[in-house]
This record gives structure tokens, C-alpha cells and sequence, in this order.
């Protein structure tokens, strides 16, 4: 009875000494966004005028976003591309970064999201383990590091990555979250995961670390969503070889490329260019994606959207003069958005190419013709 009475006075005088429930990483990713927490465990924490302020100037700039690019491209995409808008196959996002945001705005459907890039996982968000000083400090750099994106619609890597390892919030785990808080899913599990080179998700140490994210749509859908940081150059293939080999058992799905620095326009990442060539039904990129001239004709149905304005002046040398023609003699389909570095609208273009493999119907017509 005396026990009773000591802890009952302790928790009338100091009610914290009793343990709190933990955040869920559904609350974390909600506080990040600066989104309602009221009923969570963080809500005593959206008191501090940090996180006011981080809450009102994160919510200004979604809405221009919304506004400005998302709304239009879930307009654009099912009166332009509605079967590949509703297909559910994998999406593969190489040099992604942790870019869900667009990924999953033109493939709002994929049962399974594969994100890869050079930036590292970081640890899982947990905003109760900061200071005050530190929470402000960590809201702060993590607008900072989303500015481009949501003002340009690419990431500015050597920025965020600045950005994002000032704080004890870093890695892209915290940018992962506030997207998928921001488009209204739901975070159901996340979990720190690794891949071995025959591409399988171990426990082990090993070269390719990740985070698997599973969350909730709001149309009740569960999607899966994988970050993983590797090396997708031939050499960074060949070297570590688990990413590539956990993609090829995944099956045929789509990819989405953008902003990627035109690097599969080099020699030196043909591995990956070719697996996407081989192992999609869809590619919707930009022109720093896979270059045009290796969609080859009886292979691929293509499709081109907007205006082709060649590449910004730091990428000068990988203007495509096959490109350019196709754009003249093609009519094309305005973009209400911008994507990719020719972020404007107007001059934005996207390149979309179906394999000829994915519309048995066709090729058996063809087949038959011949």
C-alpha cells in the first residue's frame, strides 16, 4: 500500500516519470511536414515556436507546390498516360535520391517504390531524442534541404547533402517521411534493412544499406517503399552487386527518371541504362534519362510531351540532335508543369517510351502481318 501511495504522489508531482508512449514513425514523419500531431505523442512538442513556425512556412510552400506542379501532373498523367498512371508493377527510380515525391505523383499505383542514390539512408527519425535547440535547428536545415525540390522539382545533392548532416537528423530517412506525410499516406512500419550481393535482405553487414518503408495510401492501398544507397556506375556494379541482383527479382516493372545528371548518357553506366531498357514495361524521363537514340524503333512506342529546350548549359555536351528532330516532327502535348532541370513550363519535356513486349496484343498483330 505504501508503494501505491509513493508512486501515486510521484505522478501527481512529476507525471513525466512515467514513460510516454513512443512516437510512430506515422507521428515523426507528421511532425517533420509540420502537419497536425494534436493526439499524438509529439503534440506537447508542437507548442515550441520552432515548430509553429517550421509548420506555417512548410505548409505555404506545399501549397504553391500543390498548386504549381502535383495537382496539374495527377491531372496530366490519367488523360495522357492513364495505363501506365494505373499499373501496379514496380517502380524503379535510379539517381533518385529520395525523391518519392514525384515518383509516386506520376505513379500514384505501384505496389513497390525502389529509390537509389548516392546519399546515405541515416538513422530512423526520432525528434524526442533532440533538444529543443536542436529540434529547431534540425526543422531548419530540413527546409533548407527541400527548397530546391520544391521550387525547382529536382534536388540540389551537394546542398541537401550539406543540409542534412549538420543536425542528428540526417541521412534522407527525414525527406522520405515528410513526402509521404505531405501526399497523405500513412506510415504503417519502417525498418533499417541490407542488402548481400545475391540482392536479399539480410540482417548481416553489409555494402548496400537501406530502409524499407511499408505505408497505407489514401485509397486504403499498402505500398512499399525501398531506399537504398549504392554505386550504379559499371564499376560500382560489378564491385557491389546487391542492388542491381534484389532489382532483377523483382520481375518486369516501370522507371522513372529525372534530373539524373545524364550519366546513363556515359559508357561508364551502361549496366544500368541497360537493365532499364530490359526489364520495363514503361520509362517516363526527362532527356537527362536514357538517351533517345537507344530506344529502338520496333522495340519501343514513343511518346513526346512539351517542348525539348536541349540540356541547361552545365550539361551542354549531351544535347540530342535525334531528339530535337523527333520533337519537330511530332506533335506534341503541352505540360501544364515543369520537370527535370528545364524546370519551367514551357520548356519541360518528358520521353516516354512503352515496350513493344509489354503489349502482347501488338506484337501478335505484327507477328501475324509478317
Amino acid at each position: 500500500m505504501k508503494l501505491f501511495f509513493i508512486c501515486l504522489s510521484l505522478t501527481l508531482i512529476c507525471p513525466h516519470v512515467l514513460p510516454a508512449a513512443a512516437p510512430s514513425p506515422d507521428d515523426q514523419a507528421r511532425f517533420l511536414a509540420g502537419m497536425n500531431v494534436v493526439g499524438s505523442p509529439l503534440e506537447s512538442l508542437s507548442q515550441e515556436s520552432a515548430w509553429q513556425a517550421h509548420s506555417r512556412e512548410f505548409q505555404r510552400a506545399w501549397s504553391d507546390l500543390e498548386e504549381r506542379q502535383l495537382t496539374p501532373i495527377r491531372s496530366w498523367m490519367p488523360s495522357n498516360l492513364g495505363y501506365i498512371e494505373a499499373d501496379p508493377s514496380p517502380l524503379f527510380y535510379f539517381f533518385s535520391g529520395p525523391d518519392v515525391l514525384y515518383s509516386r505523383t506520376f505513379y500514384p499505383n505501384a505496389k513497390t517504390y525502389i529509390l537509389c542514390g548516392r546519399e546515405p539512408v541515416g538513422g530512423l527519425p526520432d525528434v524526442t531524442a533532440l533538444s529543443s535547440g536542436s529540434r529547431s535547428a534540425a526543422l531548419q536545415n530540413l527546409r533548407k534541404a527541400l527548397n530546391a525540390i520544391l521550387s525547382f522539382s529536382f534536388f540540389i545533392t551537394a546542398d541537401m547533402k550539406g543540409d542534412l548532416t549538420q543536425t542528428q537528423l540526417s541521412g534522407t530517412l527525414p525527406v522520405l517521411y515528410v513526402f509521404l506525410a505531405r501526399l497523405g499516406c500513412h506510415i504503417t512500419g519502417a525498418e533499417l534493412v541490407m542488402l548481400n550481393d545475391a540482392g536479399e535482405i539480410t540482417k548481416e553487414k553489409s555494402r548496400t544499406p537501406g530502409v524499407k518503408i511499408t505505408f497505407q495510401a489514401s485509397t486504403g492501398q499498402t505500398q512499399t517503399l525501398y531506399y537504398f544507397t549504392t554505386d550504379l556506375s559499371n564499376y560500382g556494379i560489378k564491385d557491389n552487386p546487391g542492388f542491381m541482383a534484389f532489382c532483377q527479382k523483382q520481375g518486369q516493372g516501370n522507371a522513372f527518371v529525372k534530373a539524373a545528371s545524364y550519366l546513363m548518357h556515359l559508357d561508364e553506366f551502361s549496366g544500368a541504362r541497360d537493365f532499364l531498357l530490359g526489364s520495363t514495361r514503361n520509362i517516363i524521363q526527362d532527356d537527362s534519362g536514357i538517351p533517345y537514340r537507344f530506344f529502338k524503333p520496333g522495340g519501343w512506342v514513343m511518346g513526346l510531351y512539351g517542348n525539348y529546350a536541349g540540356p541547361i548549359p552545365l550539361f551542354a555536351q549531351h544535347s540530342q540532335s535525334d531528339l530535337r528532330a523527333a520533337f519537330k516532327s511530332t506533335p506534341t502535348t503541352q505540360l501544364s508543369f515543369g520537370v527535370g532541370y528545364q524546370w519551367r513550363p514551357g520548356v519541360s519535356s518528358l520521353v516516354v517510351g512503352t515496350a513493344m513486349r509489354s503489349v502482347p496484343k501488338a506484337q501478335a498483330a505484327t507477328s501475324s502481318s509478317e
